[in-house]
């Protein structure tokens, strides 16, 4: 077996199974879950039928690269949303759809990663973060270094204070804007920092946005890596590549169905190693994604719900909990005002309501651990179960500081 196996963390949710295991909650309390991001809105019906349509398509090997009638509505909307220029996203070069992102940000990795360099490759990575950074890196034969992300940095990594033999050895920059578990968002100047850097030292930056089209202003769309790169005049997007996903923007996680887009010498070379992965998407289910990349009117409706949502926990939670006000993504990352896993326990054991403790997103550095003391709340569920959720942990906090 590869023995870079054994240096891979237990997943976030067997631990948090664990700390739930012999517990019996009240049984007169309906249980909910906050603790997985998985979208519980209705998946849009036009998206729903376009895959009925092509079900006989079932019977067609897919092309890994995608159909042209995908990648273009990509394309389209990739230009569309950030402000790209005209034509600047080419469908045939800058554009890869995945099955996905989950898959793609693991399989990417292992595609660029070069471990035969002098220097042992590091990958980049924000603390708290999303898992399968880390498990792709250290299956690559990687190392990571992780860069916290604090309230007094507004939850963004600072890559200012990385010193500079973190960035010689740096083969890949993961940023995840809006982040998960923390909804920060990362600036057009931000970017522009990080894109400085990779010039500067030659490495990869791999940009997660699946939550760009979670928002809570309207007339405040979370900027792109490629936006950036397109306001330095860079239309090669050397260096970068952003990944986007159907699961929250259209609440069709089981569709498994993103993209990767970019530089398009790296998607060239990712593409070729796709080929051999054999993970190509179906041709019925790139029928619905076209469907649902070239429609706004859902994503619309999907902020007006996750808005509403929002206004109603927070105003519940925020006499008891001090959390960073809420940009982007659904989830909410508060404070507790005992240990992150204390507080999911208890919470648990005492009003059925189950969350994920801070800890379990984030490693220990020399300056700490930046998830000890902090849970993610995903705002997933309907309205409804969402405030009865907020009253439950309301007066679990109460119950606790009285």
């Amino acid at each position: 077996m590869n023995p870079n196996l054994d240096l891979l963390h237990r997943y976030p949710f067997e631990r948090l199974n664990e700390l739930k295991a012999g517990i019996t909650p009240p049984e007169h309390l309906k249980p909910i879950s906050l603790s997985i991001g998985e979208p519980k809105h209705q998946s849009p019906a036009f998206v729903k039928q376009a895959l009925i349509d092509n079900v006989d398509q079932v019977a067609v090997y897919p092309a890994t690269r995608g159909g042209q009638p995908l990648r273009e509505a990509i394309a389209q909307w990739l230009q569309q949303r950030f402000n790209l220029p005209s034509q600047s996203i080419d469908a045939d070069r800058h554009v890869l759809p995945v099955t996905g992102t989950r898959e793609a940000l693991f399989a990417f990795t292992q595609a660029v990663i070069d471990p035969q360099q002098a220097l042992k490759p590091l990958v980049v990575t924000p603390n708290p973060f999303y898992q399968i950074y880390e498990g792709a890196a250290l299956l690559a034969g990687a190392e990571l270094h992780y860069l916290n992300c604090n309230a007094e940095d507004n939850f963004i990594a600072d890559l200012s204070a990385v010193p500079e033999s973190v960035w010689q050895r740096c083969q890949l920059l993961h940023l995840c804007s809006p982040g998960n578990p923390t909804g920060a968002v990362i600036s057009v100047e931000q970017f522009q920092q990080a894109i400085d850097l990779a010039d500067k030292y030659d490495f990869i930056i791999a940009s997660d946005e699946c939550y760009s089209e979670v928002y809570l202003r309207e007339d405040r769309p979370p900027p792109g890596l490629l936006q950036a790169c397109a306001e330095m005049g860079r239309s090669d997007y050397s260096r970068c590549v952003v990944f986007h996903s159907l699961s929250k923007r259209s609440n069709l996680p089981g569709l498994r169905s993103g993209f990767v887009a970019g530089d398009s010498g790296i998607l060239k070379a990712f593409l070729r190693y796709r080929t051999y992965h054999g993970c190509a998407m179906s041709t019925a289910v790139q029928a619905a994604s076209t469907a649902a990349w070239s429609d706004e009117a859902h994503t619309v409706e999907n902020r007006r719900l996750y808005r509403e949502k929002f206004a109603a926990v927070t105003e519940i939670l925020s006499p008891v909990l001090d959390f960073p006000q809420p940009q982007a993504s659904f989830y909410l990352w508060p404070k507790t005002p005992i240990a992150d896993t204390d507080f999911a326990q208890q919470l648990f054991a005492q009003q059925n309501v189950t969350l994920l403790p801070g800890q379990y997103l984030s490693r220990q550095t020399d300056s700490g651990n930046p998830g000890e003391n902090r849970v993610r709340l995903a705002l997933v569920a309907e309205t409804g179960e969402c405030i009865e959720a907020a009253q439950r942990i309301r007066l679990f906090v109460e119950s606790i500081k009285s």
